[in-house]
C-alpha cells in the first residue's frame, strides 16, 4: 500500500516538473517576444501578435494548475499552445515561400514575410516561435497521460 503512494507520489512530482518546464519555456518564450518588441524595436507583424496572444497566458495560466498543483491545467494550456503552433507553423511557410502570394494574412504594417532577424542562416522569430510552441506541446501531452492514472 505504501508502494502505490510513493509511486502516485512520483507521478505527481514527474507530472508537475513537465507542466514546470513548460511554464519555463512559455515564460522565456514571452520575455524574448517583450525583448525583440521593447528592447530591440522591432514591430511584431499581425501574426507575431496571434503568437503572443496564444504564448502569454501560459504563463499566467500554467501556475495556476502548479500552486496548489492540479493536473487539469493541462486541458486549458493544450488548446492554447496548439493554436499558437498552427499560427507560428503557418507564418513558418509563409516565410520559407510556401504560402501563396494571395494568401499574405499582412496587408497594412509590417509585412508578415519579412525576416527581421535571421541567425545561422536559418533561425527567424517564427522558428523560434514554433520550437517554443512544440516544445510546450510535447511537455504537456507527456504530463497529460500522467493525469488520469
Amino acid at each position: 500500500m505504501n508502494s502505490a503512494f510513493e509511486n502516485g507520489k512520483s507521478n505527481q512530482t514527474a507530472t508537475w516538473m513537465l507542466i514546470f518546464g513548460a511554464w519555463l519555456v512559455a515564460s522565456v518564450s514571452t520575455l524574448g517576444a517583450l525583448f525583440f518588441g521593447e528592447v530591440m524595436q522591432l514591430p511584431p507583424c499581425v501574426l507575431c501578435w496571434y503568437q503572443r496572444i496564444f504564448m502569454f497566458p501560459l504563463v499566467l495560466i500554467l501556475p495556476v494548475g502548479m500552486f496548489p498543483f492540479d493536473r487539469k491545467v493541462v486541458r486549458y494550456a493544450l488548446p492554447l499552445a496548439a493554436l499558437g503552433w498552427l499560427v507560428a507553423a503557418f507564418h513558418v511557410l509563409l516565410i520559407a515561400g510556401v504560402i501563396p502570394e494571395g494568401i499574405r494574412p499582412c496587408t497594412q504594417g509590417v509585412p508578415c514575410s519579412e525576416k527581421m532577424i535571421e541567425w545561422f542562416g536559418f533561425v527567424t522569430i517564427p522558428l523560434l516561435s514554433l520550437v517554443a510552441f512544440s516544445t510546450v506541446i510535447a511537455l504537456l501531452v507527456l504530463a497529460h497521460p500522467r493525469d488520469y492514472k
